[in-house]
């Protein structure tokens, strides 16, 4: 085992993808509904994919599981062409696939945009491997490709047909094809600030597309037709538990200590890449350890296990190679209480009912991407990050309404562009937790000999 610690992080990282994928297959053998996995999947596929679409009410929980391990095992085998070595980064888009494949990715309605990435490095001459990550990244625009597919411009009428085939596929390749300029740019604007870095440009093109082919084309922006209501807290927690504790066993056997681990969390620096800084080790302990600290957390305020949140569940773990961790995401989360707070406090006297609670669906989707605010709290201090996590409670049901519900990183596209509305006044009035820290050490004096 202690051999894997050692192994390069790219053939480590696929190795992990893999059996992550694999749990989840694994996992669909064991559903109540097993029966109906192939029947499940089929509806999956040939249903609208809008965000807040709950796939265990769609498909049923074996055909979510095995609809989850296979997009999975894509994105693993998309990191095997040459060109591309698995990193953070990889980690955080596989994951953040992953976890949406319980409410709005399929193996069907990701490969437009793949092919148009491909497409663009066709063209540019640039090696397919390279543009993995933008592969995977545009797939965050899967339920614009599924509503066209199955119900664009007529709500009334669902099932994939040519002409919504077509469709997809133009929209979906033109899309994939000029993203990753937007994705290679998009860093120099929040300045790494916000993790789900990819999320603006797809944000942005997904507000574009809202306006085009609904808003402009006088087309009514359809509604998820999904039944939230079905769920099984049971389910999730005991596969969770399973999961994240064989992380925490194999990490310990790779010959990561505890001390070892608590260390790395109490960097002093804010870490962009754990397992690089680190080790293997250390990053499958954050991994599982992360996992039952965000497991816990939903629990503890009550949300309810439907397939949103299930899948959110992995979607805020996909960090956990990025630089996050327990310690630097509880900053994150008393910004979004103390926000639950303020206004449950402040709304009897404007007359208003408060409708935003910490356990429910927007909100327990919207603090996984909030927790990509971390950095501005690791290098401004927490107090910092309570004030970003409450602005992002305040926007990130909001803003749903500029692409329809059509991106699935409406998240992280809510904490860009919380970025861009402090960032600039913090780096003009405030001091860094290091330059505080400077100005309080006092210069040492020069020793000179005397002179007799």
């Amino acid at each position: 085992m202690k051999n894997l610690n050692k192994m390069h992080e790219d053939h480590f990282l696929k190795i992990f993808f893999t059996c992550f994928s694999l749990s989840f297959i694994i996992a669909s053998g064991f559903m109540p509904d097993v029966d109906q996995l192939t029947e499940g999947l089929l509806r999956i596929m040939n249903s609208p994919t809008k965000a807040a679409t709950n796939f265990f009410d769609v498909g049923g929980y074996a055909a979510t599981f095995m609809n989850m391990g296979l997009v999975g095992l894509i994105c693993t085998c998309l990191y095997c062409i040459p060109g591309r070595q698995a990193n953070n980064a990889a980690t955080l888009v596989t994951l953040l696939t992953v976890g949406f494949g319980s409410w709005g990715i399929h193996i069907l309605n990701i490969w437009p945009t793949i092919l148009g990435v491909a497409l663009h490095c066709v063209v540019k001459g640039e090696k397919l491997g390279s543009r993995t990550n933008a592969m995977l990244f545009t797939t965050g625009l899967a339920p614009f490709i599924s509503e066209l597919m199955v119900r664009y411009p007529n709500p009334e009428t669902v099932g994939i047909h040519p002409s919504g085939v077509a469709l997809a596929l133009i929209v979906g390749v033109g899309v994939g094809y000029f993203m990753p300029a937007g994705l290679d740019n998009s860093p120099k604007i929040h300045k790494g600030f916000a993790l789900y870095s990819a999320a603006l440009p797809i944000g942005m093109t997904a507000f574009l597309l809202n306006g085009f082919l609904y808003k402009a084309m006088g087309v009514p922006v359809p509604e998820a037709t999904s039944d939230l209501s079905v769920a099984d807290p049971a389910i999730c927690n005991v596969f969770c538990i399973i999961l994240f504790t064989a992380f925490i066993v194999v990490a310990l056997l790779m010959g990561c200590s505890p001390k070892h681990y608590i260390q790395s969390i109490l960097s002093p620096q804010h870490v962009v890449h754990f397992g690089a800084s680190f080790g293997n080790a250390a990053m499958l302990m954050n991994a599982g350890v992360f996992g039952l600290f965000i497991l816990a957390y939903f629990n503890i305020v009550g949300a309810e296990f439907n397939g949103i949140v299930f899948g959110s569940v992995f979607c805020m773990l996909s960090t956990c190679n990025s630089g996050s961790h327990p310690l630097n995401a509880i900053p994150i989360i008393m910004g979004y209480a103390f926000a639950e707070f303020f206004f449950q406090t402040m709304t009897p006297f404007s007359g208003g009912e408060v409708t935003h609670l910490l356990r429910s669906q927007s909100l327990i989707v919207g603090i996984c991407y909030a927790n990509g605010l971390s950095p501005i709290a690791h290098e401004y201090g927490w107090r910092y990050g309570i004030l970003v996590a409450a602005m992002h409670f305040c926007m990130v049901t909001t803003t749903p309404q500029l692409h329809g519900g059509m991106c699935l990183y409406n998240g992280g596209f809510t904490a860009a562009l919380v970025c861009l509305l402090i960032l600039p006044g913090m780096e003009r009035h405030f001091r860094t937790k290091h330059e505080r820290r400077s100005s309080y050490q006092k210069p040492r004096l020069k020793m000179t000999p005397s002179k007799h």
